[in-house]
């Protein structure tokens, strides 16, 4: 009875010891929320700034004349990622310190949870080199996504559900486009692959988000039909015309690693370009 009775002390001590370390846990970001605050404070006074004077020569007024008329940029794409980590926390960790250089607006874990951090209206380092049609700077008009998921795995239901909730609130805040829902690799073919072929696009598309080819039994590819320019005209840089193809096959197809177009794959991107001429 001794020995059960000690135990249940041993056990109830340890217990309480592991709650206090937990409870006196600092906040893991509490320095990382007091730099965004900071840096945000600053922006503030930037855009509040009313004294801007002369600097290039030109006749100035003596007296700031505001006007009346203007808001905040707001984004008009978002971009959809994979984070080609293994957890949550090594994502937050990275995006959280200063020498990576990266961020993103969200992060969506497996379990669902998502994490905002950073304003809507402030411009992230997510998209990095990449273009989209006549768009070079997309960091600068867009809205970084990322779904934790290494690159290689299939994306957990709760990730996908938090991530449709969370596409509906940006679409109905924003009016953003439904072709304007894409993915990392569509802006950047050569060094991109994500969100990884895994990812259900056609799905999103259905609920609006991205745009989808459905039937294509009885499309008939016109013979004067010019795939390259087609991909240039949904918004794929084609400069490496193999790496925009590789791209396509794997959000379209879900087919890696196939550079031919066949008749099918034809009949695909004919559909898509003509979805995207009507968007």
């Amino acid at each position: 009875m001794n020995f059960f009775k000690n135990l249940q002390t041993k056990t109830l001590i340890l217990l309480c010891f592991a709650y206090l370390l937990y409870a006196c846990t600092p906040n893991a970001f509490k320095e990382t929320n007091r730099s965004y605050k900071k840096k945000a404070k600053k922006y503030s006074k930037i855009i509040a700034k009313s004294d801007l004077k002369d600097t290039v020569g030109l006749l100035a007024p003596e007296k700031w004349v505001g006007t009346t008329n203007f808001n905040l940029r707001k984004p008009n794409i978002v971009i959809i990622h994979h984070t080609a980590q293994n957890s949550c926390d090594q994502t937050l960790k990275t995006f959280t310190t200063p020498k990576t250089n990266v961020s993103a607006h969200y992060v969506i874990c497996k379990d669902g949870t998502v994490h905002h951090m950073l304003n809507d209206y402030l411009r992230a380092w997510h998209a990095g080199i990449g273009k989209w049609g006549n768009i070079t700077d997309v960091n600068s008009s867009s809205i970084g996504i990322e779904l934790d998921n290494n690159g290689f795995e299939p994306f957990s239901e709760n990730q996908i559900v938090s991530l449709e909730k969370l596409l509906v609130h940006l679409k109905k805040t924003y009016n953003i486009p439904q072709a304007n829902f894409i993915g990392h690799a569509d802006i950047a073919p050569t060094r991109k692959n994500d969100p990884n072929v895994n990812f259900n696009w056609k799905n999103l598309a259905e609920k609006g988000f991205g745009i989808w080819y459905g039937d294509t039994s009885n499309i008939e590819v016109p013979r004067d039909f010019k795939p390259y320019l087609a991909l240039k005209m949904i918004g794929y840089d084609t400069k490496d015309s193999t790496a925009a193809i590789l791209t396509f096959k794997r959000k379209f197809l879900r087919k890696e690693n196939q550079i031919d177009l066949f008749m099918d794959d034809l009949k695909v991107l004919y559909k898509v370009w003509i979805e995207a001429l009507e968007q």
